[in-house]
């Protein structure tokens, strides 16, 4: 079992860093080279680079927030 969890997390951090450096270069380099260039068919527009996380982030505390009130809900009914 102890391989199995180290496999996953091992998985995870490799996704992880290849997120990262994909986006660091997507966002830092990307805009100095030509844009005639072939890297630029590996990258979506500029406009996304900032959609994306804007997205994933409204995302996230939507469902933390339905999260914390259904949490909050369960509670006040155990109490009565």
């Amino acid at each position: 079992m102890e391989l199995a969890d180290r496999a996953v997390g091992f998985l995870l951090s490799l996704i992880s860093v290849s997120i990262f450096t994909y986006y660091s270069f997507w966002v830092i380099i990307l805009p100095f080279v030509n844009s005639d260039h072939f890297i630029h068919k590996y990258f979506l527009p500029q406009e996304y680079a900032i959609l994306i996380p804007v997205f994933a982030g409204v995302t996230l505390l939507c469902f933390l927030s339905v999260f914390i009130g259904l949490v909050i809900l369960k509670s006040k009914k155990k109490k009565a």
